[in-house]
């Protein structure tokens, strides 16, 4: 377990979180977001994506959708020279979700699944690693699964102070944390 591995959530971290995207001429990367994976990766993280996804589970987009924006998207970041080495989504919501989506499941934050499902198809050390959310649930996940550095980006300070985690407001704030 000696590789170490930098947690990415997607809608307010990679892109700009303008609601349920799933769209490629909806989405806009967040200024600093290539710099600071061309930096993890100099470093030697592996980078993830762990996204949940409730647009898929209210029946605003399907599973196709976000796979055709995923793939456009790990395209990009190739293009910057940047591997993301997978994307994990959640598409279930406990209330609001259809059919077999309305579930309290593992995989949605802030439950750890997915950094734990990461953690064991990588053979990670999650006490090294790091995760950048932009919501106390991310924070949460990132916390319950281990992992040594959680940073959350906002730029409130009102909520961000109730859980232990770093705080930034900016991607190149948090590229000192890596």
């Amino acid at each position: 377990m000696d590789k170490k591995a930098l947690f990415l959530d997607r809608d307010g971290v990679i892109n700009a979180d303008n609601g349920y995207v799933y769209k490629v001429s909806d989405f806009q990367f967040l200024d600093g977001i290539f710099d600071f994976c061309r930096l993890a990766c100099s470093k030697g993280y592996l980078v993830f994506v762990v996204t949940n996804q409730a647009g898929i589970g209210r029946g605003y987009y399907n599973v196709t959708d976000f796979n055709l924006l995923t793939r456009w998207m790990c395209e990009k970041f190739l293009a910057e020279d940047i591997s993301i080495s997978k994307v994990y989504f959640s598409p279930y919501h406990p209330v609001h979700g259809l059919g077999h989506y309305k579930k309290d499941d593992y995989s949605r934050k802030p439950k750890p699944g997915m950094i734990q499902q990461a953690a064991d198809e990588f053979n990670l050390d999650l006490s090294v690693s790091v995760l950048v959310g932009d919501k106390i649930t991310d924070i949460q996940a990132g916390i319950s699964a281990g992992v040594g550095r959680n940073i959350l980006l906002a730029s409130s300070g009102s909520v961000r102070k109730k859980i232990a985690c770093i705080n930034v407001s900016s991607l190149y704030g948090a590229a000192e944390y890596l």
